[in-house]
């Protein structure tokens, strides 16, 4: 496997859209390579004492993402050798995508929109999805992302069909040739 981006921190960064998997994978890859594993989006609503809907329906979503920006950085500038979880619309700013970049190895969760639906339809904490359509939203949205998240990937894996188990040993598997520098 090649590495795209030559110099980067040790991180680990997962990617995706809601409901892909990034918090339990998050959770078992943290287990499997004794890493501490963070959300990008507990982080925010820590700093700002509110939730992320409550931080849309105040400030709205332009100062959420500036918010995402500002992490980002604190996160390229900081500590390295942890896992971070991005929020599913973080990659979407283009200042953004260079910094993830900069964080270290970069995985996209990719998933299916049925997928998707299935695993946050009943999530009333999702902004995003509080629509007349969500499937459609999530078609919509995922449609916009993908294309992002390739562009930000170092190595992309189809969930759908994977057991939590076999997306934590191939990413661990992946990791561990990149902090090897192997190509």
């Amino acid at each position: 496997m090649m590495t795209k981006h030559k110099e980067r921190n040790r991180n680990l960064v997962l990617m995706g859209f809601m409901g892909c998997g990034k918090t339990t994978v998050g959770r078992s890859l943290s287990y499997r390579l004794q890493m501490a594993v963070e959300d990008t989006d507990h982080i925010i609503e820590e700093m700002e004492g509110k939730t992320i809907s409550e931080i849309f329906a105040q400030q709205g979503e332009n100062a959420f993402r500036k918010m995402e920006t500002e992490l980002l950085v604190r996160l390229r500038d900081g500590a390295s050798r942890k896992i971070y979880s991005l929020g599913g619309g973080t990659p979407i700013q283009l200042q953004n995508q260079a910094l993830i970049r900069q964080i270290g190895f970069v995985v996209w969760l990719r998933t299916t929109p049925e997928t998707v639906y299935e695993r946050v339809k009943n999530d009333t904490a999702r902004p995003l999805l509080q629509c007349e359509d969500p499937m459609g939203r999530i078609r919509e949205l995922l449609d916009r992302r993908s294309p992002v998240y390739e562009r930000c990937a170092d190595l992309i894996i189809d969930t759908d069909d994977l057991t939590r188990e076999e997306v934590t040993e191939t990413i661990a598997r992946a990791y561990e040739i990149f902090l090897a520098g192997g190509e």
